[in-house]
């Protein structure tokens, strides 16, 4: 599975947006850059009250190095899911994260070496063992995005 696949998945999902931000953006921390951002924004423009319910990284940001993501050909898909879910993929509880893990393995799902806490998921480059999994949470994840959203505007 590659990038471009994870973005046209998501494109194709009713009222999804992706940012991949560039050079061009130059509100954008040049850290971002080259990054994908997935929102629900069925008018197109980027949610300033909520954050994405996925992303994809194609690099190490200063605080978040454990996926050794400087190194050439590797990226990682992340997904908010919700507790349930979180708990049946990685055997805990978000805010009860003790297990040791590599979080430089690919094709795993894993607790996001960062934001784990906060029930979100990712997977180093997933392939044959997690690929169909990844576009079935971000469906969920995107399901979950549009019900928060016509929740608000009620």
């Amino acid at each position: 599975m590659s990038i471009d696949q994870i973005i046209a998945a998501v494109r194709n999902l009713e009222g999804s947006l992706v940012v991949t931000p560039g050079p061009r953006d130059v509100e954008v921390p040049e850290i971002a850059w080259g990054d994908s951002f997935f929102s629900y924004a069925p008018d197109g423009t980027i949610p300033q009250n909520t954050q994405p319910y996925a992303t994809v990284v194609t690099k190490n940001y200063p605080d978040d190095t454990a996926s050794d993501l400087d190194a050439e050909g590797r990226w990682r898909v992340n997904i908010q899911v919700d507790r349930a879910t979180f708990r049946e993929l990685t055997g805990e509880e978000p805010r009860g994260l003790a297990l040791a893990r590599d979080f430089s393995a690919a094709d795993v799902v894993l607790p996001h070496p960062v934001y784990g806490s906060l029930s979100w998921v990712s997977v180093v480059n997933p392939g044959d063992r997690c690929g169909e999994l990844v576009l079935r949470l971000l469906r969920d994840a995107h399901d979950a995005a549009r019900t928060r959203y016509e929740r608000r505007r009620a």
